[in-house]
């Protein structure tokens, strides 16, 4: 939902609280999956932020199982 309300707070949120309780990269995209094709194509730009802030994520040492 924080997606295609296009919240980047909510979506930061919920990708670092994702980690910490062990999701895997896999399951989050499936969820991005899900709100690009509820959202369409205006959540393209919040769905670059929150790989991108994955990505950051994983560089530090937050990776899950």
């Amino acid at each position: 939902a924080s997606m295609v309300l296009r919240c980047d707070d909510c979506i930061a949120y919920h990708v670092i609280r994702c980690r910490e309780e062990g999701c895997s990269r896999a399951e989050l995209f499936e969820a991005f999956n899900v709100a690009l094709v509820v959202g369409g194509s205006i959540v393209i730009p919040h769905l670059r932020r929150a790989v991108a802030l994955l990505d950051e994520v994983e560089a530090q040492g937050g990776d899950a199982p």
